[in-house]
């Protein structure tokens, strides 16, 4: 972005002890000098890049501000967190002859490579470390230069170019996830500890919990980590017949959410005796992970229904097994540092038709696929 001044709002909408804006382009530090009152003698225009100083912003000296030069034509300003100091600041920039532009466009135009800015967007919806570093690897370059040597390959007529698109595919999944948690749903029949073991893997108690079936007849939700990965855990109405109208509708949505969930988990009580009813329940989601809650009480005795992971929900460290066995389902492999992982459905896309022209001996064809996505800004 050469054009100016323009202004961009850096930090995110929300409370917060700072907030920060970026003021740049021709004229940009000019600009700035016209509002900024420096608390000491020299003004916002001299200072030499990278210095920083304090002072108030515009005619009231009540907004208290620090400015930073950051280049010839950028400079940043830092006020109190929030939104409103920081909406004064721009309204006094728009005022002054300065275009004011979204996050968003000024990501697109601040990086000349177009993937590199997707990743900088995701990354700012990335909810833990481990995803974030992964994002980043993306935002130095890891996916562009995966795509660039794939499409030279491509070009080439080289066979090894099938092997890369198709690793490159597989990541689709998690990539899918790394700005959006995972959906974990549990179900089962009532009063088997579902509130419970929520409970125990979030730490902190966020479920209704209480002795008596039905008690739960929303979806209620938890967002925790594990391992690192992001994960949303819901928590279902009991599954069990009943003739009331609200456990009713509260069963057809744990049912809803049950089936398009990223990870299924059945709870079992594992104080009781199995049943044929646990049987039914158990075939009709075979790739469910099967849990037997209360393994801390003792054993009924009698028949006992498949293998799964046994938790208790009132020993400490007893959802352990529970949160080992979701990783493994969710993210059965982990992308070693540095590698290509595409982030979003615009890339997934491309890949996946590249891929397939590629399979239908259209190389070319699969090659201009990467160049496209490598050259234009997603929307």
């Amino acid at each position: 972005m050469t054009l100016g001044p323009y202004a961009v709002v850096l930090t995110p909408r929300g409370r917060g002890a700072v907030a920060s804006l970026l003021v740049a382009g021709h004229g940009a530090a000019q600009l700035v000098a016209g509002l900024f009152r420096a608390a000491g003698a020299s003004q916002s225009a001299a200072l030499p890049i990278g210095r920083i100083q304090f002072g108030h912003w515009g005619r009231s000296p009540r907004e208290q501000v620090v400015v930073c030069h950051k280049g010839p034509d950028e400079v940043e300003v830092h006020c109190h967190g929030g939104t409103m100091a920081a909406q004064v600041i721009a309204d006094s920039l728009v005022e002054a002859g300065c275009r004011l532009i979204s996050w968003h466009a000024w990501c697109t135009g601040s990086q000349r490579d177009p993937l590199a800015a997707e990743a900088q967007q995701a990354l700012a919806l990335a909810r833990t470390e481990r995803t974030a570093a992964i994002l980043l690897d993306q935002f130095h370059g890891a996916l562009s230069r995966e795509l660039g040597e794939i499409a030279d390959l491509l070009e080439a007529g080289s066979a090894s170019a099938a092997g890369r698109l198709r690793r490159l595919a597989a990541w689709k999944r998690l990539g899918g996830h790394l700005t959006r948690p995972f959906r974990v749903v549990l179900a089962g029949r009532p009063n088997v500890g579902k509130s419970s073991l929520i409970n125990a893997l979030v730490g902190y108690r966020r479920a209704i919990v209480f002795d008596q079936p039905g008690t739960t007849r929303d979806v209620l939700t938890a967002g925790t980590a594990l391992e690192g990965w992001p994960v949303e855990l819901a928590d279902t109405a009991g599954l069990a017949a009943s003739s009331d109208p609200l456990e009713t509708s509260g069963m057809r949505l744990a049912i809803e959410h049950f089936s398009t969930a990223d990870a299924r988990v059945l709870v079992f009580d594992a104080s009781r005796p199995w049943s044929k009813d646990d049987d039914d329940l158990a075939a009709r989601w075979p790739d469910a992970i099967i849990v037997h809650n209360k393994s801390d009480l003792p054993p009924p005795g009698g028949p006992v229904g498949p293998a799964g992971v046994s938790t208790s929900a009132v020993v400490e460290g007893g959802a352990g097994g529970l949160a080992r066995a979701l990783v493994e389902h969710l993210v059965p492999e982990a992308p070693a540092a540095g590698a290509a992982v595409p982030f979003n459905d615009r890339q997934i896309a491309a890949i996946e038709q590249s891929l397939a022209d590629l399979e239908r001996g259209n190389g070319q064809q699969a090659a201009t696929i990467l160049r496209r996505l490598l050259s234009q800004a997603g929307s």
